[in-house]
């Protein structure tokens, strides 16, 4: 059953085409936890569409499953906030897991292998709102925005880093165990500046360490993600 399930994530992650020089990679939020039992299948299309050029695929484990016997050493409280926020931004009264929040709008649930990449082609052929440029220089990280045309509106310019593989063997709670690989998993999701959505603007982060980063910039109050780059 492993093996058809895993054929299966292979057989639809392979539909994805090449990133080309005006495309923009579709981002997409796992909400997850290390203590959900419905998880493992959602981990596992996590780390099949992390491979995807015109993907950023991040991991955010909350805490709120930490109770069932089994404290995941990836949650952060923050996560779960931010998933709240989500399902109070579109109107939703509850939380879950596995889920994902696809380019900042679309919920799926996240071991729905075909709704997943039904709306990651759907958001793909967005048109490319504003030019996000990203370079390190040392532990400085370099941040330019333009608008390409008119408002966009209010945003905030995040920044995100994440481990790109961990394996945990799992010795409590639903999936004791197990050994689960994860991908793409979120240790840092900080606001680097606020922007207006008009014209040009450039803004500095101090960064450190080896691990990839992610810039962001998406509407206020948990809306659309407008733009995304990463550097390996």
């Amino acid at each position: 059953m492993r093996f058809i399930l895993t054929s299966l994530l292979m057989t639809l992650v392979s539909w994805a085409q090449p990133l080309m020089a005006d495309d923009q990679p579709v981002v997409i939020e796992l909400f997850t936890s290390q203590g959900c039992s419905s998880c493992p299948p959602a981990d596992e299309l996590l780390t099949q569409l992390a491979g995807r050029d015109d993907v950023i695929a991040l991991a955010l484990h909350v805490d709120y499953w930490d109770y069932l016997g089994w404290k995941d050493d990836f949650a952060s409280v923050n996560f779960s906030n931010r998933q709240r926020a989500y399902a109070k931004a579109g109107n939703r009264r509850t939380v879950y897991t596995p889920q994902v929040i696809i380019q900042g709008v679309s919920p799926a649930v996240g071991n729905r292998a075909g709704e997943v990449i039904s709306l990651i082609d759907h958001h793909s052929n967005r048109a490319q709102a504003v030019l996000l440029e990203v370079e390190r220089s040392g532990n400085t990280l370099s941040i330019s925005i333009t608008a390409n045309g008119g408002s966009v509106g209010q945003s905030v310019v995040q920044l995100v880093r994440y481990v790109p593989e961990k394996i945990v063997k799992i010795r409590g709670g639903e999936n004791a165990g197990r050994s689960i690989t994860y991908s793409n998993i979120v240790t840092e999701w900080r606001p680097v500046t606020q922007w207006n959505g008009q014209g040009e603007i450039s803004a500095k982060a101090h960064v450190t360490g080896s691990e990839p980063i992610v810039i962001l910039v998406q509407s206020l109050g948990l809306g659309p993600i407008i733009a995304a780059h990463v550097l390996q």
